[in-house]
């Protein structure tokens, strides 16, 4: 068994490359990219014109450096290794065209007051700074007039270009900063590290799913128990018609009602948000009073949906299972009902639900948008959404990979829980 769950770990990085990886190109290929976005608000209704109908005019400098500001001016691969902290990336990058007729082209150093000089020899950038400046760890490259004439038609559709641009020189530090180096890049948005914002909303959706996971567990197993010994009773029958009521209800749709009554009518809970604006300054009391006061209500919609789901899961194995022969023949043997059930046909029910804890990780996690959404609450779903619809690629990759991450972690955990409680499987 130990060798078993030994390759399951190893396979996780080589899966988490996989879909990363597809996902990555997925972004860099679909139309619409902040590129396209940065070139169609400088265009304006002038990209519905030709050049010759207006004075507006875009040079290739200006689409170089639009693709460089947000690194796409490498291929798929070559960037999605640099993501992965395998090839270095280009940081503190600034490009400049050379005069007409010239082979120097002086660039200001960032973060500095002093400018290097960039020699064109060839194609090839020899990089030259004034005497007591340092350069160590800055490098240059020269980018054709024919690269950019074919980077001008992969962005500019239906404009030609007007004349044959200089070659531009590009200064930049190469640092290797990837997932390996413990660093998911920066929002293009708000500037913030990528972690930073992550690890703000994993507490706030892990507090939620913390809960969940454990009010889930504990009341759907023994409910699940006494509907299977009380089937087709009058409690059956009542359970059975309240969990189906709330499966029926979106958690989301339950949560705008919650809030227009309960919260702004009759201001029972909070109307959103994970806590007070004071809640620094709350005593321990007060705190935990806090937290209740915020965190009912989208409790309540993250457990209406999960409770039909699980109960009859639990009820519906342990029915089969007190049918089965060794049941009934441990019953004619003498052993006691109660015996029969906890100690034989619940253990044989529970292995079903034991494959559903490792999914529950990322569930329960993430949270959920629509919630999350309903509530302003600032969680992990709610930032995922958010990247998508901004097309922050930073971020996008690296929810996608702390989801991934939570998924294949919570497979391994799912057969590991299926091991424990079915003595039968060994993974050999």
């Amino acid at each position: 068994m130990k060798a078993y769950f030994l390759r399951r770990l190893l396979l996780i990085p080589v899966t988490l490359i996989g879909i990363t990886l597809l996902v990555f190109a997925i972004i860099r290929v679909t139309p619409g990219g902040p590129v396209q976005q940065a070139l169609s608000r400088m265009m304006g209704d002038n990209a519905k014109r030709s050049r010759a109908e207006t004075n507006f005019s875009l040079t290739a400098a200006q689409v170089l450096e639009i693709e460089e500001s947000y690194d796409r001016d490498k291929g798929i691969v070559r960037a999605y290794l640099e993501w992965l902290g395998v090839l270095p990336r280009d940081t503190n990058k600034l490009g400049k065209e050379f005069p007409a007729g010239k082979n120097e082209v002086k660039i200001p150093l960032p973060g500095t007051i002093d400018e290097v000089t960039i020699v064109n020899e060839d194609g090839d950038a020899r990089l030259v700074a004034p005497k007591g400046i340092d350069i160590s760890g800055w490098e240059a490259r020269i980018i054709s007039p024919e690269d950019q004439e074919k980077r001008w038609s992969r962005w500019v559709e239906g404009m030609e270009l007007g004349k044959m641009p200089e070659p531009r020189a590009v200064l930049y530090q190469p640092r290797y900063a990837g997932l390996l180096e413990g660093s998911l890049g920066f929002s293009r948005k708000y500037q913030d590290p990528v972690w930073s914002m992550i690890l703000d909303r994993i507490p706030v959706s892990l507090a939620f799913g913390g809960i969940s996971l454990v009010l889930v567990y504990a009341i759907c197993l023994p409910l699940g128990v006494v509907k299977a010994i009380k089937h087709r009773t009058w409690l059956d029958s009542l359970s059975s018609l309240v969990v189906f009521a709330g499966y029926a209800i979106p958690g989301y749709a339950l949560g705008a009602l919650l809030v227009v009554y309960l919260a702004a009518k009759w201001r029972w809970f909070a109307l959103g948000g994970f806590t007070g604006d004071d809640f620094s300054q709350l005593s321990l009391t007060g705190k935990v009073e806090d937290l209740a006061y915020h965190m009912t209500l989208p409790l309540v919609c993250y457990l209406i949906s999960s409770f039909a789901m699980m109960t009859m899961l639990m009820k519906n194995n342990l029915m089969d299972n007190l049918a089965a022969d060794y049941v009934r023949t441990a019953i004619a043997k003498g052993t006691g009902f109660r015996t029969a059930v906890f100690r034989h046909a619940f253990r044989n029910s529970i292995i079903p639900i034991a494959t559903t804890i490792g999914g529950n990780l990322l569930i329960f996690v993430s949270g959920s948008l629509l919630i999350e959404k309903v509530f302003d609450i600032n969680g992990f779903g709610l930032l995922g959404f958010s990247s998508i619809l901004e097309f922050d690629e930073p971020v996008i990759m690296g929810v996608l990979f702390v989801s991934s991450l939570l998924v294949l972690v919570g497979n391994v955990i799912s057969d590991l829980c299926v091991a424990m409680v079915d003595p039968r499987v060994s993974y050999k």
